[in-house]
């Protein structure tokens, strides 16, 4: 009862309750930030969708942590989900900077990302962390794909999207030391088009 209250809790929290970092904002120094309504607005958009994957990470975590029978994954996974709120802060509060809304459909992506996590987790914990590795490779290739496209003179959210691009990567390196079974071809092309989905429409929704 006492896991199942502390998984709901962590829900809630993450849909409806602003995050709080335990490490400061990154920023570039001495660079400040000036754009223009256009260039606004594509930042605000791929911040959002920036914003969805890190909820999207907090229920994947979540959820593979409730699968796992091994104490010393699951604070592995824990430890993941804490950075990840880092991340979950950053993108909200440029969010609000930017004048920009988080997607309306969140608590979907929660739901989504967190049945995902946990059927993983069910099947084995290699395979757990197999996927773990997948989708913070995908992150990771997503972020740089956005640092390609935001604005240049965007400091402030290219310092936020760099750092989380860094942390994924060793998310993923983690992962593949703690014993992660590499997936086949063919869930990576299905884990590839969900992932197509999600950023399509939360760029807009």
């Amino acid at each position: 009862m006492d896991t199942l209250l502390s998984t709901v809790d962590a829900a809630l929290r993450t849909v409806f309750v602003p995050a709080r970092a335990s490490r400061p904002c990154p920023t570039v120094p001495a660079q400040a930030t000036a754009l223009e309504a256009g260039e606004k607005q594509l930042s605000g958009a791929l911040m959002r969708v920036n914003h969805v994957g890190e909820v999207c990470a907090q229920a994947l975590y979540t959820g593979q942590a409730l699968a796992t029978r091994d104490p010393a994954l699951r604070a592995h996974f824990e430890e993941a989900s804490r950075e990840e709120t880092d991340h979950l802060a950053w993108t909200a509060e440029r969010l609000q900077e930017l004048g920009a809304r988080p997607s309306l459909l969140n608590p979907v992506w929660y739901a989504g990302a967190f049945a995902l996590g946990f059927v993983a987790g069910k099947i084995s914990d290699k395979v757990s962390l197999g996927f773990v590795v997948e989708t913070e490779k995908q992150v990771a290739e997503h972020l740089g794909s956005h640092l390609s496209r935001l604005p240049e003179n965007d400091h402030a959210s290219r310092a936020i999207v760099a750092q989380m691009r860094d942390d994924e990567l060793r998310h993923a390196r983690d992962a593949a030391q703690a014993g992660a079974l590499p997936l086949p071809r063919a869930a990576k092309g299905l884990m590839r088009a969900a992932a197509k989905i999600m950023t399509t429409t939360a760029h807009r929704i």
